[in-house]
């Protein structure tokens, strides 16, 4: 069965249902709470996720895509539970009190925000996805199952909340590298992308080839993780915040951990079939080494700067 969506309003209309107005104000100043931990085009748990709560997340992770600008929320029970539609708001009510809600909450800020609010817990009666803008209610996606809910998000973010102005070069880097983190942290290329938004797929997006476009995402990928959790890097780094020392042994050892973090997202990339290496040019062989070595030097230079804090 197909998803049903109906419309209550447009977001011109004078006249708004003030019981709407409440509700979305209610879910805006729940983003506003969780923004500071939320990163633009990434799906970001809102607190710690139990065990039971893994399968939940990581399914949506796989299906929900998003344009680099949106904020989106998932929430597991404990957080998900007591955001609740007025009782006078029944059309609304996806699920049972007392059962266990999970809910993304996704917002594209601009002039007019628009929101979009899912319910995909399995044990909602009525798993699907609410549309707000400006106090309306734009309409609502109704799905048989939670899975088919889970399946068919992406095409609802797409069609009401995927930002439609022209994307900057920046843009298409943030999401194809938010694109490859979830494949590195789901472990499969199962995971929804449009291609023609992604320079890994379309390298012309930023003007590179298909070898410039795979070594600048492993950069830019490396690059994140140095820059969110540089005291954990430091600790692989043997000697790491010593001010004295064997200078040429510490770039030796970034060197070496640099080339090994390379070496792990290349093998990722070949064992899930990502790119065809087999297909390469002789051309193109020759500019993966130089690429290879190239990104390998900037990554130890990037270390070294670690190092030296």
């Amino acid at each position: 069965m197909e998803p049903t969506l109906s419309g209550a309003g447009q977001a011109g209309d004078k006249k708004k249902d003030p019981r709407i107005v409440r509700w979305q104000a209610g879910l805006e100043d729940v983003m506003a709470l969780f923004q500071p931990d939320l990163q633009k085009g990434r799906l970001t748990p809102v607190c710690p996720l139990e065990t039971q709560d893994l399968p939940v997340f990581k399914a949506a992770l796989e299906r929900v895509d998003l344009s680099p600008g949106l904020l989106a929320a998932f929430l597991p029970p404990d957080s998900a539970n007591p955001i609740r539609p007025p009782d006078s708001m029944k059309e609304l009510d996806r699920i049972e009190k007392g059962k266990p809600s999970y809910k993304i909450i996704i917002l594209r800020p601009g002039k007019e925000d628009r929101l979009l609010c899912a319910e995909i817990s399995e044990h909602a009666h009525r798993p699907g996805v609410d549309i707000f803008q400006s106090g309306i209610f734009l309409g609502k996606y109704d799905y048989d199952t939670h899975d088919v809910c889970v399946q068919e998000l992406t095409k609802a973010v797409r069609t009401h909340a995927w930002e439609k102005d022209k994307w900057q070069p920046k843009d298409y880097m943030t999401y194809t590298v938010n694109w490859f983190e979830r494949i590195i942290y789901l472990g499969t290329r199962d995971v929804s992308v449009d291609k023609n938004c992604s320079f890994f797929h379309s390298p012309t997006l930023i003007k590179v080839d298909r070898v410039d476009a795979l070594f600048l995402l492993l950069y830019e990928v490396l690059c994140r993780r140095f820059r969110q959790d540089p005291e954990e890097i430091a600790r692989e780094l043997p000697g790491a915040g010593e001010k004295s020392g064997d200078t040429a042994a510490r770039l030796s050892a970034c060197q070496s951990l640099a080339q090994t973090y390379l070496l792990d997202l290349l093998n990722l990339v070949k064992t899930l079939g990502l790119l065809d290496f087999a297909s390469f040019t002789n051309a193109q062989n020759h500019g993966f080494t130089n690429e290879f070595a190239r990104t390998v030097e900037k990554l130890s230079n990037d270390l070294e700067k670690i190092m030296a804090k």
